[in-house]
């Protein structure tokens, strides 16, 4: 797996001269960019596809009232994305319209592009993961995630990435608090209902037919295990430490939506079970949303000598 976390932004720029320049950009920082058409853009942005910014041209649109109408149209829509406005002349948004300055959060200019990126560094990569701590939740993961079958269907582990989306994925998830000296928050689990219970019905086969309530336990059972191996891991005994502030959480099940009182950006991983035989396929989302206190300098993997665990009895001496 890849030590670089990535992003995903939308460009929405239709400027055949800086095609390249943008591309280029995006490849050298991380940034996997996706194009769409104009009028399919909506739809798109009403969709579960996770984000990290948008980039977007003051000639997007075919006038400046256009322009204007789709950016405030994006806002509206995905208003915790940064939009960010490529100009043709100067790095500013001064000179635009009041209602205009409150939906991009910073300006470039395509002459100047290391200075895009201190926007994407500020609004997309402004939090450091340890790599140790990437590499094992992927690790983590998608060793519980196998366990759970008698035999073991195919595990698919994509790129971890940063989104700043708050949107939910599938009909279930879960949450869990995440507390320690160096992190406070949760990890969220989200899947779609039916193919957890197609899954149960392959691998766990019962008398009686998996509802939702089997798709629920089933998520449970995961969020607890992954929770207690990262604890293991990465927390230990240690209590958290610090201010015990809480934040709402908001849901807004009709748009698909949930706020943790932050606009820090999340850790994201997707993990895919696939059974080859039948190609039936579950895929799992799993956030990692540090809201309350998030401190990687005091981060420390746990680690265990073999006579502590002969001495603790998790390892006999073959």
């Amino acid at each position: 797996m890849t030590d670089k976390l990535l992003s995903k932004v939308l460009v929405l720029d239709n400027s055949p001269e800086y095609a390249d320049t943008i591309k280029h950009f995006c490849d050298e920082n991380n940034l996997a960019g996706l194009k769409v058409q104009k009028n399919n853009l909506m739809s798109v942005l009403r969709s579960n596809i996770d984000l990290g910014a948008i980039l977007y041209s003051e000639n997007y649109g075919d006038t400046p009232e256009e322009n204007a109408e789709i950016a405030m149209m994006i806002q509206s829509v995905r208003g915790e994305l940064p939009l960010i406005l490529r100009r043709e002349k100067t790095a500013t948004l001064d000179d635009l319209p009041e209602e205009l300055r409150r939906v991009f959060c910073a300006a470039y200019v395509a002459s100047d592009m290391p200075a895009l990126r201190s926007v994407i560094d500020e609004y997309i990569f402004c939090l450091v993961y340890p790599n140790a701590l990437v590499r094992g939740i992927s690790e983590i993961t998608g060793s519980v995630l196998t366990s759970q079958f008698k035999i073991n269907p195919t595990m698919l582990t994509e790129a971890p990435y940063i989104v700043r989306d708050r949107i939910i994925f599938g009909e279930v998830f879960s949450l869990i608090p995440l507390e320690s000296s160096w992190c406070r928050g949760y990890m969220m689990l989200q899947t779609e209902e039916q193919p957890i219970l197609d899954f149960l019905e392959l691998y766990r086969p019962s008398a009686e037919v998996a509802d939702f309530r089997a798709a629920n336990s089933f998520l449970g059972e995961v969020t607890n295990l992954i929770w207690g191996s990262f604890k293991n891991r990465y927390i230990g005994d240690a209590g958290s430490a610090g201010s015990k502030i809480q934040v709402p959480l908001i849901v807004n099940h009709k748009h698909k939506y949930i706020s943790f009182g932050t606009d820090n950006p999340q850790l994201c991983f997707i993990y895919t079970l696939v059974d080859e035989a039948s190609g039936r396929t579950v895929k799992l989302y799993q956030r990692f949303i540090f809201n309350l206190n998030w401190s990687p300098e005091d981060f420390k993997e746990i680690t265990c000598d073999v006579d502590e665990l002969v001495d603790s009895g998790e390892l006999e001496l073959f």
